[in-house]
């Protein structure tokens, strides 16, 4: 059984990751699935209670950059990205360390690892108080919708993990912006905009992903869908549930004042919510807005496109 921890029973939390067991904890894009990263077991473990693909890469989080640095090499580019964006919705994806002491499970048998700051208090403190790297995907069936509260990890999860931390609703609600290589590409929108990244280095940047093996996270053509079709850059409500952004008749609306931050925290949210409405009318797919393809617009579109792929 699954159990449900508050603040004030981070010990019993960290206790169970230094066990091997599987954590579920709150970050400031999505709650995460916690793992000791050194602990093939408990890695594979991920792996299984999510059903996710063994050449899909994780990411290890850590408290800070010199906790980093023990795993890493750090590039010129990617310490100035880390300099301006940790703790925060940021991943690198770095070379590996020979003497790093990862299990072979989080790399999928690469040379690189994606590592991530966050800074959601509770992850912090957590993983302060484990003194481990922790591996840690979304806490969701893999390809299904992240999650954003903790009912949204015992939906998934419940019955295949030791424990979720309640820290309530996670404030970005989007996956951390992944960036990699020498030169720095965009692997995956974010959390961080490209043109916050681009800000930061003075250049801009090439995007890639989309991969049938991945080199980080994320990059599967078809992920966080729900169990409803979806067709995206949809004007105007038509004949089945609607998702809107900004103006006009909707059933739910990501940000009915056009607000990309608040969409992009409404997200997976939503896509859950209009499932249910789909599934409830006897339909087969939902319509979704269009959303601008710029800032926190672009790590949108990403997510939606994914969830719309066939499967």
């Amino acid at each position: 059984m699954t159990k449900t921890l508050t603040q004030s029973q981070l010990l019993d939390a960290a206790q169970l990751l230094r066990d091997g067991k599987l954590v579920a904890f709150p970050t400031e894009t999505v709650y995460g699935l916690g793992a000791d990263a050194t602990n093939d077991l408990a890695v594979a473990a991920i792996f299984e209670a999510k059903n996710r693909p063994s050449f899909n890469p994780l990411i290890v989080h850590l408290p800070d950059v010199a906790a980093a640095e023990a795993f890493v090499t750090f590039t010129d580019e990617a310490r100035t990205l880390a300099d301006a964006f940790w703790p925060g919705p940021m991943s690198l994806v770095l070379p590996l360390r020979g003497d790093a002491g990862l299990s072979d499970l989080v790399t999928a048998g690469l040379n690189t690892v994606a590592i991530r700051v966050p800074a959601h208090p509770l992850a912090q403190a957590l993983l302060r108080e484990v003194g481990l790297p922790i591996a840690a995907p979304s806490a969701n069936p893999s390809g299904k919708i992240s999650p954003t509260t903790a009912a949204h990890v015992l939906d998934g999860l419940s019955g295949r993990i030791a424990a979720v931390v309640d820290g309530g609703q996670c404030g970005v609600g989007l996956e951390s912006s992944i960036f990699g290589g020498d030169p720095i590409t965009l692997l995956r929108p974010g959390g961080i905009s490209r043109e916050a990244a681009e800000g930061a280095l003075g250049r801009a940047l090439a995007q890639g992903g989309g991969l049938a093996k991945p080199n980080a996270p994320g990059q599967l053509a078809s992920h966080y869908a729900p169990d409803a079709g979806i067709r995206l850059n949809v004007e105007a409500k038509q004949d089945v549930a609607h998702l809107g952004f900004g103006t006009g008749t909707a059933d739910l609306n990501l940000s009915p004042t056009g607000n990309l931050t608040e969409a992009a925290a409404n997200l997976f949210s939503m896509l859950r919510k209009m499932d249910a409405l789909t599934q409830a009318a006897g339909a087969d797919h939902f319509t979704v807005a269009p959303i601008p393809q710029h800032g926190l617009g672009l790590a949108i579109n990403d997510r939606l496109t994914r969830a719309a792929a066939p499967r």
